[in-house]
C-alpha cells in the first residue's frame, strides 16, 4: 500500500512538471505578460532588438526566423541555428532580464519540419511557436503535446477574394483548431484583423478560450492602413483587453509595431504603458 501511495505522489508530480508553465510568475505587469515581437526591430540584430524590448519596458521577446543574432555574427535566429548560438541568444536574453518567450511566424512543410521546430522551442524554453502553417495541425497537435509547447496559428490581411489564404478568418482558425488539444490555438493579431476590415473584439470572441497568444498593434483606419500607437486607431485595443480578461487570457502579448522601423522604442513603450493602464 505504502508503495501505491508513492508511486501515485510521484506520478502526480510528474504531471505537474509536465504542465507547467513556462512564462516566470515574476514577469507580470499590472496582470499581464508584455513584450515585443523582434520583427518590429528588423532593420537592427537580435541582441538589439532585446535591448530596445527592454528599453521600452517589455519583460519578454518572440524572436522571428531570419534576424542576424548580434552585430559581429553571420548566425541568424533560426530552428536549425547551432546549439552553441542558441546558448549564446539565451545568455544575451538573462544578461538583459528579457525573457525569451515565443518563436514565429514559422513555415512548416511537413512533420519533420514541424518537430525540428518544436524540438528548439523547447530547448529555448519557450512558451509557444506561432505559424500559419494549419495544414499541418496533425503533426502540430502530436508535437505540442510531445513537447508540452503551444502552437498558435497566426494571421496576416486576407480577403474572400483569395480563397487559398485562409488563417486570415478567424472561423477556419476556429475548425482547424477547436476539437484539439488545449495547446493549440489562435495567436490574434489585431492589426492584421482589421487589414482584413475585421472587428478584432469579435475575432477574439469568436475564438473564445482557443487564444495562446497576441500580437499587438493598432492600425489608422481598417484595410491597408498605418500602424498607431494603441488607443489612436480603430482596433479597439482598450475593449479587446478587456474580452481577454473576461476570456481569462493569461499568454503573452507581443507588440509588433510596424512602423517607424528605426526609431520605435518611444511607440512601443506607449503600447506597453497602454496595455498596463488596463490592469488584470
Amino acid at each position: 500500500m505504502k508503495r501505491i501511495r508513492t508511486i501515485a505522489i510521484a506520478a502526480i508530480a510528474l504531471s505537474a512538471t509536465l504542465h507547467a508553465d513556462p512564462i516566470p510568475e515574476n514577469l507580470r505587469q499590472e496582470g499581464w505578460f508584455i513584450g515585443a515581437q523582434a520583427y518590429t526591430f528588423k532593420n537592427f540584430t537580435a541582441f538589439e532588438a532585446i535591448a530596445k524590448t527592454k528599453q521600452a519596458g517589455g519583460k519578454m521577446i518572440e524572436f522571428y526566423p531570419g534576424q542576424k543574432m548580434k552585430p559581429d555574427s553571420k548566425v541568424k535566429i533560426h530552428h536549425t541555428m547551432p546549439e552553441e548560438a542558441m546558448k549564446e541568444l539565451l545568455a544575451e536574453c538573462k544578461r538583459q532580464e528579457v525573457h525569451a518567450v515565443n518563436y514565429g511566424v514559422i513555415k512548416a512543410n511537413n512533420a519533420d519540419e514541424v518537430n525540428s521546430i518544436m524540438d528548439f522551442a523547447k530547448k529555448m524554453g519557450l512558451y509557444a511557436v506561432c505559424t500559419e502553417s494549419t495544414e499541418q495541425i496533425v503533426a502540430w497537435e502530436a508535437a505540442a503535446i510531445r513537447t508540452d509547447i503551444k502552437v498558435a496559428f497566426h494571421e496576416h490581411g486576407g480577403s474572400m477574394s483569395n480563397p487559398k489564404y485562409k488563417v486570415w478568418n478567424p472561423l477556419y482558425i476556429l475548425g482547424v483548431v477547436e476539437s484539439r488539444d488545449k495547446r493549440v490555438g489562435a495567436c490574434a493579431d489585431l492589426g492584421h484583423w482589421c487589414t482584413s476590415e475585421l472587428v478584432p473584439v469579435e475575432c477574439l470572441r469568436i475564438l473564445n478560450g482557443r487564444v495562446i497568444s497576441v500580437h499587438l498593434k493598432d492600425k489608422a483606419t481598417t484595410g491597408k492602413a498605418a500602424v498607431v500607437v494603441a488607443g489612436k486607431g480603430v482596433a479597439d485595443i482598450a475593449g479587446c483587453l478587456e474580452e481577454l480578461k473576461k476570456q481569462k487570457f493569461d499568454g503573452h502579448i507581443s507588440i509588433e509595431h510596424e512602423n517607424d522601423w528605426n526609431d520605435s522604442v518611444p511607440q512601443v513603450k506607449a503600447n506597453i504603458d497602454f496595455v498596463k493602464s488596463h490592469p488584470k
